[in-house]
């Protein structure tokens, strides 16, 4: 699915790693690299050594908290997401805009959101894409547990999924989800 091969930026060093289908999860503490590492999977930053190998599909990333999206409102943010994922999902995106509250959030701009309400802007789009390779940085970080519940949710269907990854990077890997792989740059960095 994706590949790491020998990976070297910032405490990222020389990592080889392969992620399968299903999801999966890197964990560890502040500045072990998690977020580094989806920056160089996504293609964001370019590594200092080593190479990513991506599966056709693409790979979906984003970081809302960049202050570049500040004045984009929820639904263009969307909208133009989802000319770049042609398996986008309009139907799930609709079903999570609506369980996570953010049907009355869709007009105004980021900006003007909680940092919980940015993440699950981030979290539906992400779920809603349709890519080969979903990655989410911190997902539940800010949220209430009726919106982590029904993140959680999500992710234990795409558990099963046998053609795509999804890769969350957090603290820790939780003990409720089936995960097909977990790395923990605790100790490789």
């Amino acid at each position: 699915m994706l590949e790491a091969q020998n990976l070297t930026l910032g405490p990222i060093q020389n990592l080889t790693h392969t992620w399968p289908a299903g999801v999966s999860w890197v964990c560890g503490d502040e500045g072990t690299g998690k977020t580094t590492l989806l920056r160089l999977l996504a293609g964001e930053v370019q590594p200092t050594g080593g190479s990513v190998a991506t599966p056709q599909g693409g790979v979906f990333w984003m970081n809302v908290q960049d202050a570049a999206h500040n004045a984009t409102q929820v639904q263009a943010c969307w909208d133009a997401l989802r000319v770049h994922y042609p398996n986008w999902h309009d139907a799930l995106l609709k079903d999570l805009a609506s369980a996570l509250q953010m049907n009355e959030h869709r007009l105004k701009q980021l900006h003007m959101l909680s940092t919980g309400s940015r993440r699950k802007v981030m979290v539906i789009a992400a779920l809603a894409s349709g890519a080969a390779v979903t990655l989410m940085d911190q997902p539940f970080g800010g949220l209430d547990l009726a919106s982590i519940r029904v993140i959680k949710e999500v992710l234990r269907e795409a558990a099963d999924h046998p053609s795509r990854a999804w890769l969350v990077a957090d603290y820790e890997a939780p003990s409720d989800l089936r995960l097909a792989n977990v790395l923990d740059l605790n100790g490789s960095t």
